[in-house]
């Protein structure tokens, strides 16, 4: 990849020329009033190339092939994981019964799905889910709507899960250094050494796992201890919780898990907790249960503070954002809980603004004793996480607003401790058997422990890899062993509240992988033990009795194991005043290291899905660049897509920079994840490894790095730019807020006066006369960027993955974009979320340009797509001023690969070259409805029917239905004060509609 590669786009794209500097940017916003609402610095400053941008819909150049690799290169980078290729045989079920969430039929009828209840792991907490399945193939994941952790929602994660089970990139095969092994070669290669260790109690076997909730792993992995005492059990991951659990020891001398009721909170303090976004523990249900409190027409809305160290997700829900620096917030954390009064070892040092904050939230929090909670990040010290305990405790939260439980973790130990002391052992020669199960620590342990060198070499005689891809740690291990996706395999885990659910596989194994169940009953002497009888002969232990049947069969229909739920946990607090604050050096420059919102940890690099889903604040797809606050990157005379180099520790690392609006001053951002060698097709070599910067000693924000102006610049594709909606001078901005004052005093400020219905060319439908009128309101309230929408969206309809080149030229394919705008000062903006699917207008400015009638409407209000019609003009698209449709400039899909086949939804139809698409509501479940009530003779009920957003919105903000039923969910929101529409003054009727979003300000703080 060159880094310097703007020169080659100039001749297609002369607007690139002038891209605006930082320095320029500010000059033309002093001099001019910018919108109201913006979404990248050029359209606060009103750039000619953003002008150019929004008049166009397309940039320049997008509709030519510019690339000068063959078609059949470019159709390598296409498919499930932008490639899809590998799989020959039939699908088979697995050989023991599963049992369907729903009641299963006496014979599988094509066309119509079955439900399985199993469950999504991630960092060791599960997502309760649902799985669809066609004919035995697993097509879509829903949220378990009974299962009290998720209450139906899900998120990024656990939507695009299903693309890697079909991703032909899996290790397919057992290897021995490369070459083609089988299972019982590896039994074999097995029992000289095992037997060897039984003589010295297994003192050389050491096993490294990531974190186990699994009660019946867990319950394997000791009886492995016990038949080799002197083994070891090693856990590490790199998006770890030790600082959560090391301040809970230095709070109360325990390891606890801390579990919060936001449905009865009125003030929330986030000191840097990223908590309404995916990768939190338990955020399915914390997004939920924030939503519901923050409806201003209940008359009882929360607040919610943020104080964090980079612009999130939750940062943008904020009443009141302030920016610090990573290493700030326990200097601010110790003031609060000093004001509270509370001995906290030091005051900190604050400046004006800070101090102000202290004393408003301070008092905030102490009118709402028992009510409000504080909740400090993952990546803050233990420290910080301390300070939050004990101010819980002194405001009187604790049993209220915040629970202690049992830890979800089996094995709490402290995970950077634990793979350094692997990697000393290693070094020292003690190891002679490592078997890693799951993970990739090669590539994302510590950088100062090296574990790839010790891995190669050490001369460990035997190196077993379980593992989903042949990745960097396969690669230095002498045998690998294909794993089983959790949609092929039987295992156990537990959400955030304990609750533990069955994972039963909707699939065989698509080549013939092993758990990690399989893989510890081996090293346990049961070599033949399948997943099935593992975890079926564990819980059998744990429920004895003639009644087992009928409880495991109970189990896996309801998605959980009743009883299991953590009961909460009487804790004594110690003092916390002892510990001094750390002396911290303002002056240099931060570095955050933070799990990247769509790939995670790396783990999920090789899927497409993620890899081009749009990140919630930047947009930013296919990359990670260094994120940095306008006012530094003032000082150093940078602009986006600047290459630097990045030197920390003696380390350096070239990466672009990309200015994030409301950045901490004098600290940057970077996630990890990306600058992988070998991820698959379509991760490898994507965006640039962050692991090599970070250190086990501060693996979460560091001082001192230096930032040196390499000259060169990178082209990084962020769809942030893209699909602006060109509003008329005058008109109201497409977001519409105010302050819950301002909403009490007037009500109805987000309407406005729309033209009559009668003032058309076109004589108007009587929708009103149908018996259904579909329609769809989405509350700006209740929704927090999660993205879950957009990947729910992409697997229901099967939406292509187009690859970095052609999200770069604007050619990305998602039917539902979430645009995310920025209000007020640069450096600490407030911020919007703000989906925007088609609005199925009733007079709709597509269809009236389109010379064959390939955009019509139906009956129902619905703007239909008849593909087949559509010869490709794109008319329709200029004409739609809310740039919602997406065009197949290429081939994007592949229409021959067997995976990604059994991977569609068989109900939506496959797009071709040339052909239109956008969002349909979801017609194919619609469809399926209308046929089911015909045939019972009954209307659709409300809330029967949900498009696929809606059904995955883990905050419930977006309601779908019949606008023909007054009595309707969508009709009363409809009907709400709130409600307006994008761009009504163009007569366009919008079936979608959205209500304004309303903020809970301190008064304290406005002034």
């Amino acid at each position: 990849m060159e880094p310097n590669n703007t020169q080659q786009r100039e001749d297609v794209c002369p607007s690139e020329k002038d891209k605006l500097d930082l320095k320029t940017v500010r000059a033309q916003i002093a001099e001019t009033k910018g919108p109201e609402y913006w979404r990248s610095l050029e359209e606060l400053a009103g750039s000619p190339e953003f002008q150019e941008m929004l008049h166009r819909e397309f940039p320049k150049g997008a509709s030519e092939w510019l690339d000068a690799v063959s078609r059949r290169g470019f159709l390598k980078l296409m498919g499930a994981s932008l490639a899809m290729a590998g799989m020959t045989a039939c699908t088979k079920q697995p050989l023991e019964p599963i049992v369907p969430y729903v009641r299963q039929p006496e014979a599988v009828i094509p066309g119509l799905p079955m439900f399985y209840a199993t469950a999504f792991t991630l960092g060791g907490y599960a997502s309760p889910i649902l799985v669809e399945s066609n004919l035995y193939r697993p097509t879509k994941i829903e949220g378990n709507a009974q299962h009290p952790a998720s209450l139906g929602g899900t998120d990024v994660f656990a939507q695009a899960s299903i693309l890697g089970m079909y991703d032909p990139d899996r290790s397919q095969t057992i290897a021995y250094l490369g070459e083609v092994r089988t299972w019982g070669g590896f039994l074999d290669a097995l029992r000289g050494p095992l037997s060897a260790q039984k003589a010295v109690q297994g003192a050389g076997i050491r096993i490294l796992t990531r974190t186990v909730s699994s009660p019946a792993l867990a319950d394997q992995l000791q009886s492995v201890l016990k038949l080799y005492p002197q083994a070891k059990w090693h856990v590490y991951e790199p998006v770890n919780r030790d600082n959560v659990l090391e301040g809970a020891k230095m709070a109360f001398g325990q390891p606890v898990e801390t579990q919060y009721r936001l449905e009865n909170v009125d003030v929330i303090l986030s000191l840097d907790a990223d908590f309404l976004y995916a990768g939190f523990p338990g955020s399915t249900r914390y997004i939920r249960d924030f939503a519901k409190r923050r409806t201003p027409d209940n008359g009882n809305m929360s607040r919610l503070y943020v104080v964090e160290s980079t612009m999130s997700s939750t940062g943008a829900k904020a009443d009141h954002r302030l920016p610090l620096r990573a290493s700030n917030v326990e200097a601010f954390a110790r003031a609060l809980g000093s004001v509270l009064g509370m001995n906290t070892g030091g005051d900190g040092v604050l400046d004006k603004e800070q101090a102000k904050y202290v004393a408003a939230i301070a008092q905030d929090l102490q009118g709402h004793r028992g009510s409000s909670v504080i909740i400090a990040g993952d990546h803050q010290p233990p420290v910080v996480h301390a300070l939050a305990h004990a101010m819980n405790q002194a405001l009187g939260n604790v049993g209220k607003t915040v629970i202690y439980t049992d830890t979800v973790d089996t094995n709490p130990v402290n995970q950077f401790a634990s793979i350094k002391d692997l990697v000393t052992e290693m070094r020292a020669g003690k190891v002679d058997m490592l078997f890693i199960l799951g993970g990739n620590p090669a590539y994302d342990a510590p950088a100062d422990l090296d574990f790839a060198d010790a891995l190669k070499n050490t001369n460990i005689p035997m190196r077993v890899h379980l593992g989903l891809y042949q990745d960097e740690t396969a690669e230095l291990c002498q045998w690998h062993v294909n794993e089983a996706h959790y949609l092929e395999s039987w295992g156990d885990t537990r959400a955030y509240d304990g609750t533990v659910s069955i994972v039963q596989p909707l699939i065989a194994p698509l080549y013939g992988g092993r758990s990690a169940y399989e893989l510890t009953a081996l090293l346990a002497g049961q070599a033949e033990a399948t997943g099935h009888e593992i975890v079926q002969s564990y819980w059998q232990k744990q429920h004895p009795g003639a009644d087992f049947d009928s409880f495991w069969r109970k189990s896996l229909h309801d998605g959980w194991i009743a009883g299991t739920t953590f009961t909460p946990k009487q804790v004594s607090l110690k003092t916390v005043a002892s510990f001094p604050p750390p002396a911290g050096d303002e002056k240099s420059i931060e570095i955050n290291f933070r799990r990247d919102p769509s790939v995670y940890d790396g783990q999920f690099s090789n899927n497409g899905w993620l890899q081009e889903l749009p990140k919630p604040m930047s947009k930013m797809t296919w990359d990670n660049p260094v994120l940095i606050g306008p006012a530094m990157a003032g000082r150093l005379g940078l602009k986006s897509e600047d290459l630097v180099e990045l030197e920390l520790n003696g380390k350096k690392l070239a990466a672009p920079i990309w200015i994030q609006a409301g950045h901490p001053d004098n600290s940057i951002t970077v996630f990890l994840g990306y600058g992988r060698k070998r991820a698959g097709r379509a991760g490898t070599g994507a965006g640039f490894n962050m692991y090599e910067l970070r250190y086990s000693a501060a693996p979460w924000f560091a001082s001192g790095v230096n930032i040196t102006k390499t000259g060169g610049t990178y082209k990084l594709a962020t769809t942030q730019g893209y699909q602006t909606m060109d509003t008329p001078e005058g008109a109201r901005p497409q977001v519409r807020s105010a302050s819950l004052e301002e909403f009490r005093k007037e009500p109805d400020f987000a309407k406005e006066d729309q033209p009559p219905a009668e003032l058309t060319l076109y004589k108007p439908y009587p929708y009103d006369k149908e018996l259904y009128a579909w329609g769809m309101a989405i509350d700006l309230n209740s929704c927090v960027g999660c993205n879950n929408c957009m990947v729910a969206c992409q697997s229901e309809n099967n939406i292509a993955v187009v690859g970095k080149e052609q999200v770069v030229i604007g050619r990305h394919m998602h039917w539902l974009r979430v645009d995310a705008y920025y209000q007020g000062d640069r450096d600490n903006p407030k911020a919007y979320f703000q989906p925007v699917p088609c609005m199925q207008c009733e007079n709709a400015p597509c269809e009236v340009v389109c010379p064959v009638g390939a955009t019509v409407h139906s009956t129902e209000g619905l703007n239909d797509m008849v593909y087949n019609r559509c010869v490709g003009t794109r008319y329709c698209s200029n004409n739609c001023p809310y740039k919602v449709r997406r065009f197949n400039f290429l081939l994007f899909q592949d229409w021959e690969t067997p995976q990604y086949k059994m991977m569609r939804n068989p109900d939506v139809t496959i797009r071709s070259r040339g052909v239109m698409e956008k969002c349909t509501y979801c017609i194919q479940r619609i469809t399926q409805h209308r046929i089911d009530s015909e045939r019972e003779d009954r209307k659709i009920q409300d809330g029967e029917l949900q498009t696929a957003c809606q059904q995955s919105c883990p905050a419930d903000a977006i309601s779908f239905g019949n606008i023909n039923d007054p009595n309707s969910r969508v009709s009363k929101l409809k009907a709400n004060a709130r409600n307006y529409g994008l761009l009504a003054e163009l007569n366009t009727r919008p079936r979608t509609t959205y209500l304004a979003e309303i903020r809970n300000p301190n008064p304290e703080l406005e002034s």
